[in-house]
């Protein structure tokens, strides 16, 4: 079940690029971030109380790595994706956020010293290629001299905020349940984003919102970041970061299918080529686990130089 939730959630946050693409041209981004997030935040404070029979108490040395996950997860990466999809495509954002997984691969072997291997290392080489591909729409040379534009480094922000969230909650993991993490972390970040939804925001629109922005709102909060975090951290908390995060993997086909059907944006040779590269470098990171662990299971063990 723990994979079949991963899958969801992947579907789910491919979803999430249409709704808040939707929403860019009506409902300023910090208002749509503290609403999705105050919606997320009524939830998660009902099913933390109803799965844990009370809301979980705080130690003192919790308090600092919450609050740093509210920070990344929460506040810094919806300001950078809400306005991110001003400037931007649904699926090229989708896309350069898919390379989460080779950043958090990198740094998961580093900080909690997870094997990293010749195939990882192949994978990540193809992700980073895919990624410069999409990033620069085909023209890697204009990297060089920084011709990119507002929303592909708006969109680069949300993978370091991801990739601190995901790293941060593997320590939160083994001293809170997956929900209390996600729970609290989404309150805290909901009360920052909605301080800069006061003092930068507009919230005095919310009553010319269409039912349209009022129910991707809803899709956002629910099940972009109710279902989708909780299980996304549950993944985390079972079978470790590096390999949850493979599932990452389904985001952009999901989002990249999504756009195309429902906001009609064009497949381009160099987002099909750079998406390519991705999702296969991406699959690749995980290759060797998930051949070795069926292996196993079937008696036959895969060794390392199998792999060469």
């Amino acid at each position: 079940m723990i994979y079949v939730k991963l899958i969801l959630t992947a579907i789910f946050w491919g979803g999430t690029f249409i709704a808040a693409k939707s929403l860019a041209a009506h409902v300023n981004p910090l208002d749509a971030a503290f609403v999705r997030f105050t919606i997320a935040s009524v939830f998660l404070l009902a099913i933390t109380r109803r799965l844990e029979g009370r809301l979980p108490r705080v130690g003192k040395n919790q308090i600092l790595p919450l609050f740093l996950l509210g920070c990344t997860g929460v506040f810094a990466y919806n300001i950078l994706f809400f306005t991110a999809l001003h400037h931007i495509n649904a699926g090229r954002a989708s896309l350069i956020i898919a390379t989460n997984p080779i950043i958090i691969s990198l740094l998961s072997a580093l900080i909690f010293k997870e094997r990293l291997s010749p195939i990882k290392g192949l994978g990540i080489l193809m992700s980073v290629t895919g990624a410069l591909v999409v990033i620069s729409n085909g023209h890697v040379l204009d990297l060089v001299s920084y011709d990119i534009g507002r929303g592909e480094l708006l969109i680069c922000g949300c993978v370091l905020s991801w990739v601190a969230y995901s790293l941060i909650g593997k320590s939160v993991m083994g001293k809170m349940s997956p929900v209390a993490s996600v729970c609290y972390s989404s309150v805290i970040g909901a009360l920052l984003l909605g301080v800069a939804a006061m003092v930068k925001g507009d919230l005095t629109t919310m009553g010319v919102w269409s039912v349209t922005d009022w129910l991707s709102l809803f899709y956002l909060g629910f099940f972009g970041t109710v279902l989708g975090f909780f299980w996304y951290y549950e993944g985390i908390s079972k079978i470790g970061p590096m390999k949850a995060s493979v599932f990452i993997n389904f985001v952009p086909i999901s989002a990249i299918l999504f756009a195309w059907l429902i906001l009609e944006e064009p497949v381009t040779p160099s987002l099909f080529i750079g998406g390519l590269l991705v999702v296969s470098g991406v699959y690749s990171t995980n290759a060797s686990e998930i051949i070795n662990r069926w292996w196993s299971k079937s008696g036959t063990p895969v060794t390392r130089g199998q792999f060469r």
